[in-house]
C-alpha cells in the first residue's frame, strides 16, 4: 500500500534566472537562461513525495488569481492531491524571483501573498496519512497539522527554517532544522552546541541539514554526521524542501531516522544536479539504486 504524507505550508511560483554571479549592485543584469517553475517549501516537498512513489496531500493557502491557477495546475500534473488547497476570493498568491549563480548558490526575493485565509479548521478535514509535514512559514497551520499528527499517532515533522515561532515546534515528533533555523532557535553558532540545546528544549527528535556537509543528529548523546553523496552541483534551489519531503515519506513508510536521513540526503543531492528547483527531483528507482550502491 502506498504511504501518504499530509503536507501543510507554502506553495508559490518561482521565476528562476541563471546568472554568472549573484546581483550585488543596483544595475541591470542579463540571465543566461530562465525558467518558470512551481516552488514553496510545502509544494516542493509534496512533489518530491509524489515522484518518490508516495501519496502527497497538500494543504496550502492561495488566492483565486492567475498565479494560484498556475500553482494548482502544475501540482496536479505532478500527481499531488490539491483538494485541500484553500482558494480565497480576492486574495493574491505568493511568488518569488530566484537568481542562481554558476556555483549553484541562490538569492530569493519573495512576495508572501496577500489576503490569504488565516483559518486553520479546514486542516482537520484531511484524510488520514502515514505522516504529517509542516513548515514554519505559517505557524498556526503548523500547530494544527501537528496536533492532527498526534491524534493520528503518526510522525509529525517540522521543516524548521528561520524566522520561526518556537511554539510551532513543541508539538512535533521530529524537527529538522536548517543551519539558519537552528541558529534562530537556539542562538548557538556551532552545530554541535545548537543540536544539544534544541534537544534539551524540545520533546521530539532533532537534526540539522547543512548543505554539502550533510545532516547532523544526536544518537546516545553524541553527534552523528551523515554526508550526502558526492555530486556536481548545478542548482541548490528547493534542495532542503525535497530533503524534507523524502525524509517524511521514509518515516511514513516505517523507516528509522538514520535510514530516512540517508534516503533524504540522496534524494536532495540528485535534485541539485539539475537547474530549476524541484524540476530536478529524482524518481524512486533512481534513489533506490543509489541507496543500494551507497550500502
Amino acid at each position: 500500500m502506498m504511504a501518504g504524507v499530509l503536507v501543510i505550508g507554502v506553495a508559490v511560483v518561482d521565476f528562476v534566472f541563471a546568472v554568472d554571479t549573484l546581483p550585488r549592485q543596483p544595475s541591470k543584469y542579463r540571465a543566461q537562461t530562465a525558467e518558470i517553475v512551481g516552488g514553496g517549501c510545502a509544494a516542493n516537498a509534496a512533489v518530491a513525495i509524489a515522484r518518490l512513489g508516495g501519496q502527497a496531500v497538500l494543504g496550502a493557502r492561495l488566492g483565486d488569481d492567475a498565479i494560484g491557477d498556475m500553482i494548482v495546475e502544475d501540482l496536479g500534473r505532478e500527481g499531488v492531491d490539491c483538494a485541500l488547497v484553500q482558494r480565497t476570493p480576492g486574495a493574491r498568491s505568493s511568488f518569488s524571483s530566484v537568481y542562481v549563480d554558476n556555483a549553484g548558490e541562490r538569492q530569493i526575493m519573495n512576495f508572501r501573498g496577500q489576503g490569504l485565509t488565516p483559518e486553520t479548521g479546514w486542516i482537520s478535514q484531511a484524510p488520514r496519512m502515514g505522516a504529517v509535514l509542516a513548515d514554519t512559514r505559517w505557524s498556526d497551520g503548523a500547530k494544527r497539522a501537528l496536533a492532527l499528527a498526534a491524534e493520528w499517532r503518526v510522525p509529525g515533522i517540522v521543516d524548521a527554517e528561520a524566522p520561526m515561532d518556537p511554539a510551532a515546534l513543541v508539538g512535533a515528533s521530529h524537527v529538522a532544522f536548517s543551519g539558519d533555523g537552528l541558529l534562530d532557535f537556539t542562538g548557538e553558532t556551532r552545530i554541535e552546541a545548537g543540536l544539544i540545546a534544541a534537544d534539551t528544549y524540545l520533546p521530539g527528535w532533532v537534526c540539522v541539514t547543512d548543505g554539502a556537509a550533510g545532516t547532523f543528529h544526536l544518537k546516545d548523546g553524541r553527534i552523528v554526521q551523515t554526508p550526502p553523496p558526492q555530486i556536481s552541483v548545478r542548482d541548490t534551489l528547493a534542495a532542503g524542501d525535497v530533503w524534507h519531503g523524502a525524509f517524511a515519506l521514509a518515516l511514513a513508510e516505517g523507516r528509522d531516522e538514520e535510514t530516512a536521513i540517508r534516503f533524504a540526503n540522496i534524494t536532495a543531492a540528485l535534485k541539485c544536479t539539475t537547474l530549476g528547483g524541484r524540476a530536478g527531483c529524482p524518481s524512486r528507482a533512481t534513489v533506490d539504486n543509489l541507496m543500494k550502491e551507497d550500502g
